[in-house]
């Protein structure tokens, strides 16, 4: 099965990729030790975290692409991009384990010559300590002299048709200058635009700003919106007006929390190594802080909406709309909705939920009854709460359903329904 390309794990960075690479007519394929999930592929269903379609992943196998969980086949390849997951484990810090076995597997085929990349969200530093360590001692070469190693932090907005996988600039830095042309050139072939940065570990930090960058700014919409909401003031219709400002505003809306593969890297180790520095990021651990508390919120505020319509969370009927982390996608990685039905559940509260993306959910082990009949189920409910804003929901129709509608999103129609 020899190829130009292997992408290292096939999951929401691994996927896009390898499909980006694949339409361009760049032999690939893929690897992952989790046989079960290149038996899914193989056979054309849809990646288990829901990344692609299933109907992608069908014209990527009738081109060419091919999943194995064998890391014979990495010593074939001219290329190889490291998209291992990195989740955020129990501790709260980036979880490495996938990352080092997927390199680990590489360098015990890596070849002279080959050019290796990150795209895995790392810490500043890792490839350079952690990860370059493992290729050279398990291959017996050096990086940047016999093979290039560089960063290309994953950029790829989830569900975005504007700028998919080719439309997306993309950030790169190399262990040398000749890792980054190497690199450069290998994305110059189904990328737009490529931005060299100085280094690997500028690469890596500009992936941290980007994410940071996100974090405080939904915290900050997260903290006006709870005041708003005190004053008796209409947020939405803040953000509305001040978004027509063309310069030194960018909008961001609030929600139930913040979720998804691009967590923000971990303020704990952040603040450790930057109070080493004597320059603690205080704003960054802070933003986390308020963004951890929407679940607790948006809990607090579906029972005092319950309480003033004379009814207890205790054995009221409450309907869960959209349980992903965002928009039209199937994901569920660090959704709030998880820890808001944990908490109704613990207040006595009888859930049940609809998403079209997920067919069967469980919290805390056990299941949640799944509404077939999105409007009955709405009209029966003591209080509809929207979650994720999925296209399918119509909003204004299902306002007239409801006995009570709460959005965390802002999508219904004005006065349709009690907002965040």
């Amino acid at each position: 099965m020899p190829a130009d390309l292997a992408v290292l794990g096939l999951g929401h960075l691994g996927m896009p990729a390898a499909q980006s690479a694949t339409n361009a007519g760049i032999g690939t394929l893929g690897f992952d030790p989790d046989a079960r999930a290149v038996a899914e592929l193989a056979a054309g269903r849809a990646p288990l975290d829901g990344s692609l379609p299933a109907s992608a992943v069908r014209r990527m196998l009738s081109a060419g692409f091919r999943a194995t969980s064998d890391p014979a086949v990495l010593g074939r390849v001219r290329t190889a991009l490291i998209c291992a997951p990195t989740p955020l484990g129990e501790d709260g810090a980036l979880d490495l384990t996938e990352v080092r076995a997927a390199t680990t597997a590489l360098a015990g085929r890596l070849r002279p010559r080959t050019t290796v990349v990150v795209e895995s969200t790392v810490y500043p530093g890792t490839t350079e300590e952690t990860l370059r360590p493992l290729l050279e001692q398990g291959s017996g070469l050096r990086a940047g002299r016999d093979f290039h190693l560089a960063c290309a932090p994953g950029r790829l907005d989830p569900g975005n048709r504007a700028y998919d996988h080719a439309r997306t600039t993309r950030v790169l830095g190399g262990l040398t200058p000749a890792c980054t042309e190497a690199a450069a050139a290998f994305y110059g072939r189904f990328t737009d635009k490529v931005v060299r940065a100085r280094g690997i570990r500028e690469a890596e930090t500009t992936k941290l700003l980007e994410t940071n960058f996100r974090h405080v700014n939904i915290a900050l919409v997260n903290e006006m919106a709870i005041l708003c909401h005190d004053l008796g003031v209409d947020l939405w219709d803040v953000i509305r007006c001040a978004e027509t400002k063309p310069f030194g505003f960018q909008a961001f809306r609030p929600g139930p929390g913040v979720g998804g593969p691009g967590v923000p890297i971990d303020p704990t180790y952040l603040s450790y190594r930057s109070r080493a520095l004597g320059h603690p990021l205080r704003l960054v651990e802070l933003a986390r802080e308020v963004n951890d508390r929407m679940p607790r919120y948006v809990t607090q505020r579906a029972t005092a909406l319950l309480n003033e319509h004379g009814k207890s969370a205790r054995g009221a009927r409450i309907l869960l709309l959209g349980v992903t982390y965002k928009q039209d996608l199937a994901d569920q990685q660090g959704a709030p909705a998880r820890e808001i039905a944990t908490r109704l559940m613990d207040l006595g509260a009888q859930l049940s939920y609809h998403d079209p993306y997920v067919p069967q959910w469980q919290v805390s082990g056990q299941p949640v009854p799944r509404a077939d009949s999105l409007y009955e189920a709405a009209a029966d409910a003591d209080l509809t709460l929207l979650l994720q804003h999925h296209r399918t929901y119509d909003l204004q129709g299902l306002s007239a359903k409801a006995q009570l509608l709460l959005d965390t999103r802002g999508a219904s129609p004005a006065g349709a329904a009690h907002r965040l």
